[in-house]
Order: C-alpha cells, then sequence, then structure tokens
C-alpha cells in the first residue's frame, strides 16, 4: 500500500457562499478542511460558516474588465499554488463550483486515488457541466444534494481542466490550460461544473448585474441548460468515447488543450456518482 500524498485544495471566490460552502463540505470531507486554502476577493466577503479550519485570505476587491480579472485572480491562485508545493505533494486548483471527483466504481476515496497515481505534471478529469433540464427537473432545493436533483451533463471540454498539479506551473485563465505543458486525461477522474445548475440561480444573478443581463438570459437562454433540455440523453459508454476524442484531438488555435470536434453530447449523469455526497 502506497503511502498517501499531502494535498491542498485552492480556491478564489467572490459573493459566492453558496456554492463555496459546498465547495469546503466536499473538498474538506476528502482532504480536511486544513488543507483547504481560500482567496477571498473583498474584505467585504463573508466567511461560510462551514470554513472550520481552512485557510481564508481576503485580498482588496479590485474593479477590472473581465478578461484582466481573470488574469488577476489565476496570478494569485497560481502564486499560492507555488508556495503550497513547498509543503504538499499535490495541489487541486479549480473554481468553487466545480467538483473533482473518482469514479466510484474504482472504491478509492480522493486522496488514494491520486497518491496511486503518477503525475506528469498534472492531471485533468473529464469535464462534464451539468445543467437543469427545464422539462423535467424542478427548482433546485438548495438544502438537497446536487446530484440527487440533476440527471444531465454536456460533455464540455471547457471544463476539462488540468486541475491536479505537483509541479510549480502555470495555470492559464479559468485553470483552462497550464503555459508550456499539454493535459493529461484521466480514465476515473471527472470534473462536475454546476454553474448552470439552476435557471432561477442565474435568473437573481443576472438581475443584480442589471436588465440588460436579464433580457440577454430570457432571449438567449443558457447554452448548457439548453442542450440537457433540447438533446436526447446519450448512455454512459459515451463518456469512454468523449474521453478518447478529448486526449487525441486538438483545436488548431489551442493545441495544449482538448477538443471535441464541435459535437454536442448530452449524457445520462451515472447514478454511481450520486455517492460523491455532491
Amino acid at each position: 500500500m502506497i503511502k498517501n500524498k499531502k494535498i491542498a485544495a485552492i480556491t478564489m471566490a467572490r459573493d459566492d457562499e453558496f456554492f463555496l460552502s459546498r465547495w469546503i463540505a466536499y473538498y474538506g470531507k476528502q482532504l480536511g478542511t486544513e488543507n483547504l486554502y481560500i482567496l477571498l476577493d473583498g474584505t467585504d466577503q463573508e466567511i461560510p460558516k462551514n470554513a472550520g479550519q481552512a485557510h481564508i485570505t481576503k485580498l482588496p476587491h479590485e474593479q477590472l474588465s473581465r478578461a484582466a480579472g481573470d488574469k488577476y485572480r489565476i496570478r494569485k491562485i497560481t502564486e499560492l499554488a507555488h508556495k503550497l508545493l513547498k509543503k504538499y505533494d499535490i495541489v487541486i486548483g479549480c473554481d468553487s463550483d466545480e467538483f473533482l471527483i473518482v469514479d466510484p466504481k474504482t472504491k478509492q476515496n480522493l486522496v488514494q486515488y491520486l497518491s496511486n497515481k503518477k503525475i506528469n505534471s498534472s492531471l485533468s478529469g473529464l469535464g462534464l457541466d451539468i445543467g437543469q433540464n427545464m422539462y423535467t427537473e424542478a427548482i433546485l432545493d438548495k438544502d438537497a444534494p446536487f446530484l440527487e436533483q440533476r440527471e444531465y451533463a454536456l460533455l464540455s471540454t471547457r471544463y476539462t481542466k488540468p486541475v491536479v498539479i505537483n509541479k510549480p506551473v502555470s495555470w492559464g485563465s479559468g485553470f483552462h490550460s497550464i503555459k508550456h505543458h499539454n493535459f493529461h486525461l484521466d480514465k476515473n477522474l471527472y470534473l462536475l461544473h454546476f454553474g448552470a445548475i439552476d435557471m432561477d440561480m442565474l435568473e437573481q444573478k443576472a438581475k443584480k448585474r442589471g436588465t440588460d443581463w436579464v433580457n440577454h438570459l430570457r432571449r438567449r437562454g443558457n447554452g448548457t441548460i439548453n442542450a440537457v433540455t433540447k438533446t436526447k440523453p446519450k448512455s454512459e459508454k459515451w463518456l469512454s468515447f468523449a474521453r478518447t476524442l478529448q486526449t487525441y484531438c486538438r483545436p488548431i488555435y489551442a493545441l495544449r488543450k482538448p477538443a471535441m470536434l464541435g459535437l454536442k453530447i448530452v449524457v445520462n449523469i451515472p447514478t454511481r456518482f450520486k455517492k460523491s455526497g455532491i
């Protein structure tokens, strides 16, 4: 039996206590809250009640454009990861609405699985963008597990991110790539993204941004929600197909990122994934 490695998880958030609390609950159970590192964008931000022993740093908020803000956040996260890799073997970096899981069929938790993996700088899980089917799924019960309420996911290269690192590399904005490094897609890891889990939540968020955002959402809808609502879902075997495709195909404009050749595939989320507790 290989000795478990020391693993930390890091994220950065602003005005996102709902997802951040879920992030703490999940990664805290997997790694221990003492191994969680959270950057809060703004000294006015509230610390989630379930933070436990998590290491939380409040940074002054800076008014930046979306692109500049993305670069600022990933720079701060990357700097933190480099420091942590002096005492941790592995660092997981992701947004607060993203959850890295190990396929339950391995019968291993996240620490056990990653401790037994040979990691070449980074590791990625297959990206599953989970959305609300507007025909069959109700408004989200915020007190209940996500995967008890949502059944469908869009297979998305956008969320096949190199979130696991074991060397001081530099992430690109949003954790979507690592500069000067290829990505390595693991056969048993999945990155679940829940940003589109509920249309009502998206509308409330849009209202805070202004009328134009609300009108745009109502006119165009949400891409993920539209996909899982209108596309007939495929079986689990398509997860393997997507993994193979993303492993060997690259867009010409980004040779270090995975490609799906324009395919929009919606799948039924495997029932066993509910064991993750998310």
